[in-house]
């Protein structure tokens, strides 16, 4: 084999970490490096059929796309060979040398030997060609792209440890080839039934037909040299183009896998084939688990796209909404040309028809799982609850079913957990109740506390408590729901009012004593303050602020804060509760400084209680004590 230019470069340092662990630790199913290298093979060929669309020339005298696999026990190797797409010199570095995702360092400094059964390495950054290392001490790549002259062939080759030997090689054929030098323990993998049984396990389902070298001796006056011949292992069709009846749940599960590069179960699948005037067939997957980096920016999302069966790309995000984009799957068209671009999709009337029709499919799926399965949409809840509210603000079309997929923590319940959907919440309404009462905090235990929801506790009125941080921004597309408006307990409502006590007579009394109380504070907060009344609506809290019913509220301006925007300046309503010894002593107070401080402190505590934090604590610290000391 000739060599030039031969360097040897240092791995990305996430890369190794992730080998360290591979090669040190114990992996639970070591099988799975197979089935990761059979499944980057048949990418490889999709890829080829794809461009030779245009290019036929890329075939060059070769157009039977196959991935053969050899064994040599005496050498201890395994050799995969794929006439697929091939690599370059540079795309080599690119795959095999980086994890081109963002968050993998974070996650590896974090994980230790022993987690790696409740967290599997597989699958979370598309690491699969790294696990060939959990049963190989060296590995070397042979590699060709299609259409490349024979000289530009590359090798690589790597222990597993720190560096790699990459080199320009000449290699008459293109694709790829793969040797494995397995490592003492590992001699399960040089049986040829066993590598059989794992390809028909985890790869019968893919379209690239897989075959196993079988020597048979010949006459041996006529040669000692073994005639190798080639045994098909796998059915080598299209599982989406299977009908269903014929395909088994661990079919499905494979093939999601295959798809997905997850180690786990998908929760749900959904395979259906139209036909009309859009002819297409899909198979959705709604995954178990969230891939670790899923809220990155460059995180790659979206379906597998098929035209006639033909692969065309992946990660087509146009036929999927974004807030759906933990879903996988693939859809194969009838009515997409095979020349198709990501600039001719984001504008073709097809697209935004299949768009719509998988959207409402996927919803389908989510529907039925809540309610055939409540516990296993928990599950999915906790993993994908953020993504469903995003879809709130950004599917109008389908906000009502998002609704019903919405879970939430509530007072019904002491739990944290977001388990109350508003179907229940409706169905245990107080009578005479017209709306669906929430608040917006920081964190589950600011607004479990709140003192806005004193009287509601009071009146046995269940609250949704929202503290993820997109609770407010969803909130304000969704306004109704069975016809029931919702409610800020912190803003200005008269409903709320109304559930004060209806004997008034006594409570009128007392606030016409308090009028010249109230005028005092206004006069003495003056345009700090938007309103200041007494309210019945605390029973224990001597004050609180709120917003008046159209402007924006506390939780509002500290999303714009947090996104680096100045948002307008909230004027509060100031509302005293009369009956509060507080209240009462300090209408009592006749100097003006001792009533202006303990106004001051009345009013900061409220400021604290709605905004988590204020513009001076200290100043509020000292003035407290102050008083205490008085």
């Amino acid at each position: 084999m000739s060599i030039k230019g031969q360097e040897t470069r240092g791995f990305q340092s996430e890369v190794k970490s992730l080998l360290h662990l591979m090669i040190n630790s114990i992996y639970s199913n070591k099988e799975i490096f197979l089935r990761e290298l059979v499944s980057n093979a048949s990418d490889a060929a999709d890829k080829l059929r794809f461009r030779a669309l245009s290019q036929p020339t890329l075939y060059e005298t070769d157009s039977e796309l196959r991935l053969r696999i050899a064994l040599n026990k005496e050498k201890r190797t395994i050799i995969l060979s794929d006439n697929g797409i091939g690599m370059r010199r540079a795309e080599v570095i690119e795959n095999l040398g980086t994890i081109a995702k963002s968050g993998t360092k974070a996650f590896l400094d974090s994980m230790k030997s022993d987690h790696l059964k409740e967290h599997p390495l597989i699958g979370q950054f598309g690491v699969g060609f790294y696990s060939v290392f959990i049963v190989a001490d060296k590995v070397t790549v042979r590699t060709r792209a299609a259409g490349a002259h024979a000289d530009e062939g590359v090798f690589w080759e790597s222990a597993g440890e720190g560096d790699y030997t990459i080199a320009d090689i000449i290699k008459p054929d293109r694709g790829t080839d793969i040797t494995l030098y397995l490592r003492k323990c590992e001699d399960e993998f040089l049986d040829a039934f066993r590598l059989k049984s794992i390809i028909q396990k985890y790869s019968d389902h893919i379209a690239l037909p897989v075959e196993i070298a079988i020597p048979t001796k010949i006459d041996a006056e006529v040669s000692d040299e073994p005639v190798i011949t080639w045994e098909k292992i796998n059915k080598a069709q299209a599982l989406w183009t299977r009908k269903k009846k014929e395909i088994s749940d661990e079919e499905y599960k494979e093939f999601y896998k295959h798809l997905s590069h997850d180690y786990s179960d998908p929760l749900s699948w959904s395979h259906n084939s139209v036909e009309g005037q859009q002819e297409y067939t899909s198979l959705l997957y709604l995954p178990a688990k969230a891939p670790m980096n899923i809220w990155h920016r460059e995180h790659k999302h979206g379906l597998k796209l098929y035209v006639q069966r033909v692969f065309i790309m992946d990660d087509a995000e146009q036929f999927m909404p974004n807030y759906l984009r933990f879903m996988k799957g693939l859809i194969d068209s009838k009515n997409l040309p095979l020349n198709v671009s990501r600039e001719i999709l984001q504008d073709s009337r097809i697209t935004h028809n299949l768009k719509a029709a998988l959207t409402k499919r996927a919803l389908l799926m989510l529907e039925k799982l809540a309610k055939d399965d409540p516990k296993q949409y928990q599950s999915f809840w906790k993993e994908f609850g953020l993504f469903l509210k995003e879809g709130v603000g950004e599917d109008s079309a389908n906000r009502n079913v998002v609704a019903k997929l919405l879970r939430f923590a509530s007072t019904y319940s002491d739990s944290q957990t977001q388990t109350v959907s508003l179907e229940e919440y409706v169905g245990r309404l107080e009578k005479g109740q017209e709306k669906i009462y929430y608040i917006t905090a920081d964190s589950y235990s600011s607004a479990k506390s709140s003192p806005h929801l004193e009287l509601l506790s009071k009146k046995g009125i269940e609250v949704l408590l929202l503290s993820d941080r997109i609770d407010e921004w969803m909130m304000s597309y969704l306004t109704e729901f069975d016809g029931k408006g919702f409610q800020s307990v912190s803003k200005s409502d008269p409903e709320l009012d109304k559930l004060a006590d209806k004997d008034q007579e006594e409570k009128k009394e007392a606030e016409k004593a308090l009028q010249p109380f109230v005028e005092r504070v206004k006069k003495y907060l003056g345009e700090r303050i938007k309103e200041v009344r007494l309210t019945h609506r605390l029973t224990d809290t001597p004050a609180i602020v709120i917003t008046d019913t159209n402007d924006m509220t506390t939780q509002m301006a500290k999303l714009f804060a947090s996104a680096g925007q100045t948002a307008p300046e909230i004027k509060y309503i100031f509302e005293l509760n009369p009956e509060n010894a507080l209240v009462k002593r300090t209408a009592n107070i006749s100097d003006d400084e001792t009533f202006s401080e303990w106004i001051e402190l009345l009013l900061d505590q409220a400021l604290l209680a709605e905004c988590g934090t204020l513009e001076d604590p200290n100043k509020f610290i000292r003035r407290m004590n102050h008083l205490l000391k008085a």
